[in-house]
């Protein structure tokens, strides 16, 4: 009975004695470190050309839109949708529908 008993806990105890500790509150890793020169945010340039105010939004150096607000009107935009340097005309931001077009990788 004593080795059916040992047996048992020996069975039953063996997985914890293996387990091993992870790591503590106290081990967390750093997060990593932000790399310098990568654009989180777009830089936008506000400039008045006449009567309208332009704002131009830029990311990593290439202009993607345009904002145009006249004086007396509705704010339009131009857009490079396809990354090719042609601007589109929109009147909101938000066109019935829109494909994504992300650039994965560039060499």
């Amino acid at each position: 009975m004593r080795i059916a008993s040992f047996a048992l806990f020996a069975a039953l105890a063996a997985p914890a004695w293996a387990q091993e500790s992870g790591p503590s509150a106290a081990e967390v890793p750093p997060p990593p470190p932000i790399i310098e020169g990568d654009e989180v945010e777009p830089e936008v340039t506000i400039l008045k050309r006449g009567e309208d105010t332009v704002e131009e939004f830029r990311v990593n150096g290439r202009l993607y839109m345009i904002k145009v607000t006249p004086p007396h009107g509705v704010p339009y935009y131009l857009v490079d949708r396809r990354g090719e340097g042609q601007l589109e005309r929109m009147d909101t931001l938000e066109p019935g529908t829109s494909v994504p077009m992300w650039v994965l990788k560039r060499w």
